[in-house]
């Protein structure tokens, strides 16, 4: 069965679903009618009770949590209309159904998350069905812990039976008799060796052939007997898995588990540590750039604006360092230049981009990024708002923090770290000293396709940008 829900974005979408005593028709069936007059009738499809499954929101979503039920059992349901309100990696999102109907059952309650694909609800067509969605839901909801009993079973140790020893084979003589004796060549050599007589072994090998372990019986000679199974030898003493470091309880302290957007930066940020980095750091003068954000700010225009402006220009000349890495083998020209700037937002953090940052202009760039910040918080931004950068910003100056490191964002080359702008003593060409205002900006590229020259080059154009801002207003 196929979802019934998706969220409000064009990206997603899904189709009908058959019911379950309804078998599997091609396409082609409904299409083309044979020939002959005596085709027999082709049964109605009719989907009659259809699953509600967790949506996948962003491509590295694997579950979902759900928020709110808007709608309650019961509720009758129009195509189109919102349904429940999910939780994403990234962002809460309003999910509507494809089909109308009444909601029959809810699986999966408020607070609770579940599997992308997995059922959440059931939909039935009519009244009627309504009392067999109940009991499927029901049936859906005792069937794991059922399911899960033979595995503690299986877990359960099996006492291994005492291995009984086999029979002491006894060798048995045979009377002499005329013919030709069958054996190896080692075996007479071994007969003659010891002085038996060959003639009267009765020989265990295949159609009665005398093996060396026979005439070796018959004289006496205890030897280790061969198996053909290979016995492994006795395993050292395994040591137990490596546990996870333990560290000493505090007292008073408790245990908060992850929010999804919490599991999702954590599972990024282990991710990106298989790639190679490298930082770079330059000081860049901010003399002309904070007197044009005074000229600026009554319009609306943010530093954070000013300084995504600055690096799109770079970008421009620069492509490679806005270029991506995703298979190591290969690296590709990101036609568009996507500014993901880092938001802090309740309970996580999240990146908003702000796409093709280098053709808007300065004034509808920040227009742009009130409204991204504005539903970042509201956790209503929709996943190419958020998973479509090619370059990240990253601005801890407006705390006063002076200079870090950023790390790098999987599926993109480099993140830019910006510092605090603050007083500089420094001399020019002739000596003369003066204090002017300077910040540290930090890259961090991965280094499969950017060098050090690269990174170097490009934070030279974007200090030349900043320290002579009028292009940004252009």
């Amino acid at each position: 069965m196929a979802s019934l829900v998706c969220p409000k974005t064009p990206s997603l979408s899904s189709s009908s679903s058959l019911s379950s005593t309804t078998p599997f028709l091609r396409p082609s069936i409904f299409f083309f009618r044979p020939k002959s007059s005596s085709y027999s009738r082709l049964p109605t499809v009719r989907a009659k009770i259809r699953e509600i499954f967790m949506p996948a929101l962003s491509s590295t979503m694997t579950e979902g949590k759900i928020v709110s039920w808007i709608k309650s059992e019961g509720d009758t349901l129009s195509k189109g209309e919102s349904v429940v309100v999910v939780e994403s990696d990234k962002a809460d999102m309003d999910v509507e159904t494809f089909y109308d109907g009444i909601l029959a059952a809810i699986v999966v309650n408020e607070g609770e998350t579940a599997p992308v694909g997995s059922p959440i609800g059931l939909l039935a067509e009519t009244e009627e069905e309504v009392a067999e969605a109940k009991a499927k839901a029901a049936s859906q909801s005792t069937g794991a812990p059922a399911a899960s009993a033979p595995k503690l079973q299986d877990s359960a140790p099996v006492p291994t039976p005492a291995p009984v020893p086999a029979p002491a084979q006894t060798v048995t003589t045979a009377p002499t008799t005329p013919g030709k004796v069958v054996a190896t060549p080692y075996a007479k050599k071994l007969a003659k060796q010891h002085k038996v007589d060959i003639n009267k072994i009765v020989g265990t090998g295949p159609f009665g052939r005398i093996t060396p372990e026979d005439v070796e019986k018959a004289a006496g000679i205890t030897t280790t007997p061969k198996s053909n199974v290979a016995v492994p030898a006795a395993a050292a003493p395994s040591s137990p898995p490596k546990a996870a470091a333990s560290f000493p309880e505090i007292p008073g302290s408790s245990v908060v588990p992850f929010t999804s957007m919490q599991a999702a930066v954590s599972k990024n940020m282990v991710e990106s540590l298989s790639v190679p980095t490298f930082r770079v750091g330059y000081p860049v003068g901010t003399d002309a750039l904070d007197a044009l954000y005074e000229k600026v700010k009554p319009k609306g225009v943010t530093m954070t604006a000013l300084l995504a402006k600055a690096a799109a220009m770079a970008l421009v000349q620069h492509p490679v360092v806005n270029a991506t890495c995703k298979d190591g083998k290969s690296f590709a020209y990101n036609g568009n230049i996507n500014i993901a700037v880092a938001v802090a937002i309740n309970g996580g953090l999240i990146t908003p981009v702000l796409q093709d940052a280098d053709k808007l202009d300065l004034y509808l760039l920040s227009q742009k990024w009130k409204e991204l910040v504005e539903k970042a918080r509201a956790k209503q931004l929709q996943p190419h708002e958020y998973n479509s950068g090619t370059f990240t910003l990253s601005n801890l100056g407006m705390f006063g923090v002076d200079r870090f490191d950023a790390i790098l964002p999987p599926g993109q080359g480099a993140i830019m770290a910006v510092g605090a702008s603050k007083p500089t003593v420094s001399a020019d060409k002739d000596g003369f000293f003066s204090v002017k205002n300077k910040m540290l900006v930090n890259v961090t590229a991965d280094h499969r396709i950017i060098y050090g020259a690269d990174l170097a080059a490009f934070l030279q154009t974007f200090s030349k940008i900043v320290e002579n801002p009028e292009n940004l207003t252009m």
